[in-house]
């Protein structure tokens, strides 16, 4: 028996963190049937094996559901997959939405409880230094400007007055963000936080949600 997706922010998140995810989602849910690897794959010019690993991403948290496709031909049936819909809005922002409405009213303080979800967060996509002992924080800088490369975030680095700045031009869950910026910001600063702290930098960091409509700037300075 194949487990359950489950539909937790993190899992969300992380599978809409991808560009290519969110391509292919957009091409499943413009249709309103379901579309094999292949198809899939030539549509955005990727092999069929990446393609499937994004799909099984998806389907993984809940945002699509995978078919079997049979042919009136002998020959194992081909994978199919096809959007889950929520409605006229899309089910990824409207859970979002709920998700973050939710963490915002908890007893325990939006920020705190949110930058603690980042926070577990960074434990999943920072792997720990092989050699224990401090990283620089240049290095660490590096580091965390991949990881939000991989979730999405087109980060540029640059080095600003005794400090690193990673400028965060693609936040994939900017619309939530602008409505509920106490709890998705805070996910993202306890990523920040997280991430360096687990790679052993000595560092102060801040983050500064939207700079420019479309611009959020992390701030990195090395600890005194």
């Amino acid at each position: 028996m194949s487990p359950r997706p489950v539909r937790g922010s993190g899992g969300v998140h992380m599978a809409l963190a991808s560009s290519t995810r969110r391509r292919l989602l957009e091409l499943l849910r413009g249709v309103d049937t379901a579309r094999d690897v292949h198809e899939l794959a030539e549509a955005v010019g990727l092999h069929p094996s990446t393609v499937r690993f994004h799909l099984e991403t998806l389907r993984k948290a809940g945002l699509v559901t995978r078919r079997d496709q049979r042919s009136s031909g002998a020959g194992r049936p081909r994978t199919a997959y096809v959007a889950i819909r929520e409605g006229s809005e899309a089910g990824y922002e409207r859970l979002a939405r709920m998700l973050a409405a939710d963490v915002a009213q908890t007893a325990r303080g939006r920020a705190g409880h949110a930058e603690g979800i980042g926070e577990r967060w960074a434990q999943q996509m920072i792997p720990l230094p092989t050699a224990p002992g401090t990283t620089l924080t240049d290095d660490a800088v590096a580091q965390v400007s991949s990881m939000f490369e991989r979730l999405g975030f087109e980060p540029q680095t640059r080095g600003v007055e005794g400090r690193q700045e990673i400028s965060l031009h693609g936040c994939p869950f900017r619309s939530v963000a602008r409505e509920h910026p106490d709890v998705v910001c805070a996910i993202h600063l306890g990523l920040l936080r997280g991430s360096l702290e687990r790679l052993g930098a000595h560092t102060t960091s801040r983050l500064r949600p939207f700079v420019e409509p479309n611009l959020c700037v992390a701030e990195v300075t090395t600890a005194s």
